[in-house]
């Protein structure tokens, strides 16, 4: 198989799984490590993918992915993030759910729940819940972003102000090496800086793939979470972080 025909398979690995490795690559193609090392090589000099120790990742820069792709990015891990984190909600309770395709398969985990009052700024995450017919669901005002169903803004953030929250669940963009949470759009990062200051307790759901990523905005501090559901264990620079980690699988 050529380049020509590896390249496209390459991105849409990586789009559909956040990386590539050199390992993995040479498993399905059947070629040598150093045909596969050219290829990342061509493809980061292109500015498709940016290289990593051992493979690439999807290039950092100022916009996100695409919300159909984030939908299938790692969703086995997603699933099961969210179904471990749910089943930490407690029944009877008042809790956030904010914008992104984590925090929708803690949406989907939640149908059995009993009395929940669920708030949130994601129209995805409301249209999951009506499902439950105990969920009591209160969508926040705001401007309605067409790409995700997400709603941000001041009028967002003035209707969370009027709540105090049990848990928030948030999910984030990135996850930068000293802990900072980073995101893209300052007006959801406005939005979740408020779900912080309005929650009693933050849980904070994100795969694997957040700790390869970059974002431009910071949203605060894994300090300000109470506990983090991932898929694998922290990068080493973060694994000395006084945080309660839950592995989901």
């Amino acid at each position: 198989m050529s380049q020509t025909f590896r390249h496209p398979q390459i991105l849409d690995i990586a789009r559909l799984e956040g990386k590539v490795t050199v390992e993995d690559l040479v498993a399905r193609f059947g070629v040598t490590p150093q045909t596969i090392r050219r290829d990342l090589n061509d493809l980061a000099e292109s500015g498709q993918l940016e290289r990593v120790h051992g493979g690439a990742v999807l290039p950092s820069g100022t916009a996100n992915i695409v919300y159909a792709e984030r939908s299938r990015l790692n969703r086995d891990a997603k699933e099961a993030i969210g179904r471990t984190c749910a089943a930490m909600v407690p029944q009877d309770a008042s809790l956030f759910l904010n914008i992104g395709t984590t925090t929708e398969a803690v949406a989907r985990h939640l149908l059995s729940h009993r009395g929940l009052m669920v708030m949130t700024n994601n129209l995805n995450v409301a249209n999951i819940l009506i499902g439950n017919p105990e969920a009591n669901i209160v969508v926040a005002g705001g401007s309605f972003r067409r790409s995700d169903g997400g709603l941000v803004g001041p009028l967002t953030q003035a209707s969370v102000e009027s709540y105090k929250f049990d848990l928030a669940v948030i999910g984030c963009s990135a996850i930068d090496s000293d802990g900072d949470l980073l995101d893209f759009d300052a007006q959801e990062v406005g939005v979740t800086q408020t779900i912080l200051r309005r929650a009693r307790k933050v849980f904070l759901v994100a795969d694997h793939s957040k700790f390869e990523r970059t974002a431009p905005v910071r949203i605060g501090s894994l300090a300000q979470v109470d506990r983090l559901f991932t898929d694998r264990p922290l990068p080493p620079a973060l694994s000395g972080m006084e945080l309660d980690v839950t592995l989901a699988g």
